[in-house]
């Protein structure tokens, strides 16, 4: 007799989201999980956030992870199940689970047979979350509570017999066991810094090629996602580049005031070129809204809503948080944004929405004293703004050689959506603003008079 379950599915996190990968299940299958407890790692092009149960009930894991697959597709299913004695304790099953490989169209979809373990962990729904979050393996845990169950008294006990914890998922820990790798050092990619098996496994990797002298890093995860878009991006959208270069002396003089003028106020942010060039890109965009857009299958999408992603750099690599209505902020508001969604973007904690919709973005690398570079276009934008680095150079000014602050920006769009000479343009009025800022009418703001 079958029993109704209730099924698992891969969330849409975006619109544009179309598969991910699970990296990890947080139960084994057939455990028995709550409603809201974290069930899976979901790692999509742009994040890997945690996917909580839907309902309470055995779960029934249909899809082995490392697999890439398509929003909405089942993943696993979600047993009801009456509580024994309120222990949640799982049955044991002799139901063989088969599974598929879901990549699609890959040529290479091999069935994969799972047969369930028949031992199952009795424990209580508190110490469940707290070995989760604590990275312990329940298995290395002997439960004192009635028929065995696991109790919050049992983890703290288990916990004065080992030595001090590292944050690690139980398919890590026991990894790492078996390969005798030390976690203490080693550096987390999961959320909240855990270690995941893909840590162990880049460490394995390190140590074996250490010895030859080479060092290896599989293009796995979100590392992947980022060549395979950026190859579609290079391959399908015919880039052209174009480069100005700008004075931006009173730029720097002016933003240098502003600063100082809110000096004594703690609860402002100092003002970044990033933030400027945010602010009057967005201008600059209302005035030459075919910058703006993007290209569907219906056609050419002029977008009302100016929302301008910036790259940060990470650990796990490039990611582009964005900016909403960033025409219609002022500059601290930008500033205070910038500093949220950039600190979130490099600890991992990045929401889905935090990421998406963006309609231009900015990358800037004169921090790292860059001159000019091509930034490859984020689609399904039309254009990306690469920022080089402000320096004093001699230039001819009114006939005499004279210092001044220059800076080169470079402009790479999608030529099937704009031309040369309107892209031109749009450079064109953002250089005119950078070099004459106070026609921008943004400063006013930031000093709290308008």
């Amino acid at each position: 007799m079958k029993s109704k379950a209730y099924k698992v599915v891969i969330p849409q996190l975006g619109l544009t989201m179309q598969e991910a990968t699970i990296t990890e299940w947080l139960h084994p299958d057939g455990a028995w999980v709550e409603k809201g407890e974290p069930l899976f790692l979901l790692e999509n092009e742009k994040s890997v956030v945690e996917v909580e149960a839907p309902t309470s009930g055995h779960l029934r894991i249909q899809t082995e992870p490392g697999v890439i697959i398509p929003v909405l597709h089942v993943v696993g299913l979600i047993e009801g199940a009456a509580r024994v004695a309120d222990h949640h304790i799982a049955e044991n099953t002799q139901d063989e689970i088969h599974t598929k490989d879901q990549r699609p169209n890959t040529g290479d979809q091999r069935p994969v047979f799972r047969q369930p373990s028949s031992v199952r962990i009795a424990v209580s729904p508190r110490a469940r979350k707290a070995a989760y979050e604590r990275g312990l393996d329940l298995s290395q845990v002997q439960g004192s509570g009635i028929r065995g169950m696991i109790t919050m008294r049992d983890l703290e006990k288990h916990a004065t017999l080992q030595e001090p914890s590292v944050l690690a998922s139980p398919i890590a820990r026991k990894m790492a066991q078996a390969e005798q790798v030390d976690l203490n050092g080693l550096e987390g990619t999961g959320p909240r810094g855990m270690i995941m098996r893909e840590d162990v496994e880049a460490k394995l990797r390190s140590e074996a090629d250490l010895s030859r002298g080479v060092t290896l890093s599989g293009l796995t995860g979100l590392r992947a996602i980022i060549a395979e878009r950026l190859s579609q991006s290079w391959q399908q959208s015919p880039h052209v580049t174009l480069t100005i270069e700008v004075d931006a002396t009173k730029l720097v003089s002016m933003r240098q005031a502003v600063n100082e003028n809110s000096a004594g106020d703690p609860e402002r942010s100092k003002i970044s070129f990033t933030t400027i060039l945010i602010k009057l890109s967005g201008q600059v965009l209302q005035k030459h809204p075919y910058m703006n857009a993007r290209l569907t299958a219906r056609g050419i999408e002029n977008l009302d809503d100016v929302n301008i992603g910036f790259a940060v750099d990470t650990e796990r690599g490039l990611m582009v948080p964005v900016i909403k209505s960033a025409d219609m902020k002022s500059l601290t508001e930008i500033q205070v944004a910038l500093d949220d969604l950039a600190e979130r973007a490099r600890k991992g904690r990045s929401l889905p929405d935090e990421l998406a919709g963006g309609t231009f973005s900015i990358t800037n690398l004169g921090g790292y004293e860059i001159d000019a570079f091509t930034p490859i276009i984020n689609p399904p934008e039309c254009a990306v703004l690469g920022v080089g680095r402000i320096h004093s150079r001699p230039v001819g000014l009114h006939g005499e050689i004279v210092l001044r602050e220059m800076m080169i920006l470079s402009l790479s769009f999608d030529h099937r959506l704009v031309d040369g000479a309107p892209a031109a343009r749009f450079l064109q009025e953002l250089k005119h603003m950078i070099e004459e800022p106070q026609v921008a009418d943004i400063w006013l703001k930031v000093v709290g008079r308008r």
